[in-house]
């Protein structure tokens, strides 16, 4: 069961055929090429054949052989149980089938020890612990023993695995140095020492603008190191003088950034007015589609769309209102404060005055602009109560406009079902009338089928099966014919029985929708009562009485939409 590698060279596979022995299995799980198998399925070994000896494999029955606690970094394997007769060739040819070896120290006694190059080699020796090792054929006891192979400790082994774990630990070490070494802050640049050509460097740097940050950290670290004497005090008082110079510099920047800051807000507050007019205006177009002129034709889902999106811009409009009336407020405690830091100025400062003066009148001006503003809007609050209450008295009239609609609708409704009935009653009478018809054309067919039968008692028997044939093809077209036409008229009384149902509701629906609807709007509400109707079936009954219904077209491009209006009424009105 070894793996070629593994296969003692010069091996005769005849052998096996011979003695009645299973062929090695070259795929052997124990040996490594293989993941081992389950616990569950125990391994079967087999006998292995080698040039000087033969290995028989233990019971499978019993259980495996005992093993010592693996030493870590083990290379050497104890082997007991060899033949008295064994010599270190023959173990030699045995075991490195296992892996390199480099060394075998054999005793006077049955046992020796082999230590191989690579630790995964000791497994492959393991694996052959409990076979019984016969040399050639003989059946000597000095020929013959049974293999016992352990973990041996061996120094060479330990001193060889602490090695690899130091080299792994110092690496380890380095690895993690490394990484310090990268989060590390860099560590601010070595300040050079004092002296008089440095100084003289040190001073033109002072007096320039993108070198001074640098050059006033290294006068700071100067003075701080006690560099300044008496041969030394007026170069350092040159320097902090030109230091000095920079504090005009800084305070024309900060003057410039606040000039800056000033048109930025200014900037912001015209943008952030623009956005709020456009808010206003937005949530002017969500009132106006609430409104019950454009509302009614809207369905659930996009009048529930609408009052959300209409509350988010609202609360939206709100939030920005405030944002400007804070900054406004800002901007109006600015000037209070600029007006009490100026009052006590005013009397040394005449310009200063007038400042004052124009920035109370400005704030004065502001606060009554300001309560404009407030009293206009509820000016605007009261006009929309307002409207409110009219809207409602103009919805109770339409509401009664629209009953007295549908009064209507239902009278002429009424009208049309009673002219159907008296039409289905014609129609019965002419169909009775049919019937009659057809029981005097059965009378006829039977005396012309008498007739015949007289008649052609004279000509032979092939005339008289021809003739009975041809009446009773003449009897059963009559008969057919008479059954289509029943067939038809009843098709014809349940279709105009339909048509009038679908006439009443579709007037019924577009009375309700004075503004008109299309198409597709009246097939999705017709097919909740009868799923089997059609468009087209609407359409073409629509078509069909121009007097009480007539089609508009609504819109310009791609909003143009074909609309059908109920008109039964107009003709009412003008007379």
């Amino acid at each position: 069961m070894f793996p070629d590698s593994i296969c003692v060279p010069g091996f005769d596979p005849s052998l096996s055929m011979m003695t009645g022995i299973t062929q090695i299995n070259p795929m052997m799980a124990g040996m490594g090429l293989l993941p081992p198998l389950p616990t569950q399925l125990p391994i079967v070994k087999e006998i292995i054949h080698c040039k000087s000896c033969t290995l028989f494999p233990p019971n499978p029955n019993l259980p495996p052989p005992s093993t010592r606690e693996r030493p870590p970094g083990c290379k050497t394997v104890f082997v007991g149980g060899l033949p008295e007769n064994a010599t270190d060739e023959i173990i030699q040819e045995l075991f490195e089938q296992c892996g390199d070896i480099t060394a075998i120290r054999k005793s006077k006694k049955n046992f020796c020890h082999i230590r191989f190059a690579e630790e995964f080699m000791v497994d492959k020796a393991i694996y052959l612990s409990g076979y019984r090792m016969r040399l050639g054929s003989s059946t000597d006891k000095k020929d013959s023993g049974r293999l016992h192979v352990d973990f041996a400790q061996a120094r060479d082994d330990f001193y060889e695995w602490e090695c690899k774990q130091r080299m792994l630990a110092r690496e380890e070490r380095h690895r993690r140095k490394l990484e310090v070494d990268k989060l590390r802050p860099p560590s601010p640049p070595a300040i050079m020492h004092y002296s008089e050509h440095e100084a003289a460097m040190l001073a033109e740097k002072l007096k320039d603008d993108t070198k001074f940050c640098e050059a006033i950290t290294v006068l700071f670290t100067w003075i701080e190191r006690g560099e300044v004497n008496r041969r030394s005090a007026n170069q350092f008082y040159s320097m902090i003088q030109s230091a000095n110079s920079h504090v005009r510099r800084l305070m024309n920047e900060k003057a410039a950034d606040e000039e800056k800051m000033e048109d930025a807000k200014e900037i912001f507050k015209t943008a952030l007015f623009g956005i709020l007019t456009q808010f206003e205006q937005i949530v002017a177009v969500f009132n106006a589609s609430t409104r019950q002129k454009a509302w009614d034709h809207f369905s659930k889902a996009q009048r529930k769309n609408i009052d959300i999106w209409r509350k988010h811009c609202e609360d939206l409009r709100n939030a920005q209102s405030e944002q400007l009336m804070g900054i406004r407020r800002e901007e109006e405690m600015e000037m209070s404060d600029d007006d009490s830091n100026d009052i006590p100025n005013k009397k040394a400062r005449l310009d200063e005055s007038a400042l004052t003066a124009q920035a109370y009148a400005l704030k004065e001006e502001n606060d009554s602009l300001r309560w404009q503003l407030d009293a206009y809007r509820n000016e605007v609050d009261l006009l929309k109560q307002e409207k409110g209450h009219h809207g409602r008295t103009e919805e109770n009239v339409t509401k009664d406009q629209q009953l007295q609609f549908l009064q209507q609708t239902m009278q002429t409704m009424q009208q049309q079902l009673a002219a159907m009935q008296e039409e289905l009653n014609n129609k019965k009478s002419e169909l009775e009338k049919a019937k009659e018809e057809q029981t005097h054309a059965h009378a006829l067919v039977r005396v012309l089928k008498e007739q015949l039968k007289s008649a052609k008692e004279v000509t032979d028997v092939t005339n008289q099966e021809y003739l009975s044939k041809e009446t009773s093809t003449v009897s059963v077209a009559v008969y057919n014919h008479d059954k289509e036409k029943d067939a038809e008229k009843q098709r014809q009384s349940l279709k105009s029985e339909k048509e009038a149902l679908l006439i009443g509701i579709t007037s019924t629906f577009l009375n309700v929708h004075p503004f008109g609807a299309n198409t597709e709007y009246l097939w999705s509400y017709l097919q909740q009562l009868d799923s089997t109707i059609s468009a087209n079936e609407i359409e073409t009954l629509l078509t069909k009485l121009p007097r009480m219904f007539k089609q508009e077209f609504t819109g310009v491009g791609a909003t143009l939409e074909k609309r059908w209006k109920f008109c039964a009424f107009e003709g009412i009105k003008t007379t």
